[in-house]
């Protein structure tokens, strides 16, 4: 086998240095851009209004969601404590194959995720999600307080 060892003062190394430094602003950029994945989770998140409310003994969380059916709608515990609702809205197939074309689109379909971290006194085993009207609500129980600890007595003996 042929070793050879390329020392860093060698004319390579500083032939590939002054190429990287040299790099245009535009292909520094394109390497620290967010990936096209982190893009569309950024945008399905930021695209999905929801309301939390704490009630006395749980958390409800409330998503519009018109026009989702509900067999696209999953709702997950992830990591441990992260609620994650996730869906997708599709244009109708009748539209697609229809007559006519469209003017104008304003109503968004596509794929929508929200993702909510969890108190520490969510009860994770009682969970319950209704989607009516439109409109997603998912309700986490709170566990109950955990009991006050009562003093332990030690006896005193006498010696």
């Amino acid at each position: 086998m042929d070793a050879r060892v390329f020392r860093l003062d060698s004319p390579i190394f500083s032939s590939l240095q002054h190429l990287v430094e040299d790099l245009p602003e535009e292909m520094e950029k394109a390497f620290n851009a967010p990936t096209n994945r982190y893009v569309r989770e950024a945008r399905a998140m930021a695209s999905t209004p929801a309301d939390v409310k704490e009630l006395p003994s749980a958390y409800e969380f409330v998503l519009d969601m018109p026009g989702v059916k509900s067999g696209e709608i999953k709702v997950q515990i992830e990591d441990g404590n992260v609620l994650a609702i996730t869906g997708e809205r599709r244009r109708d197939e009748e539209d697609k194959e229809g007559a006519g074309k469209y003017l104008k689109m304003e109503r968004r379909v596509g794929k929508f995720m929200r993702k909510f971290s969890l108190p520490d006194n969510s009860n994770l085993e009682n969970i319950s999600a209704v989607y009516s009207d439109g409109v997603l609500k998912v309700t986490v129980q709170k566990l109950p307080p955990p009991e006050p600890k009562k003093p332990k007595t030690i006896e005193v003996k006498v010696a």
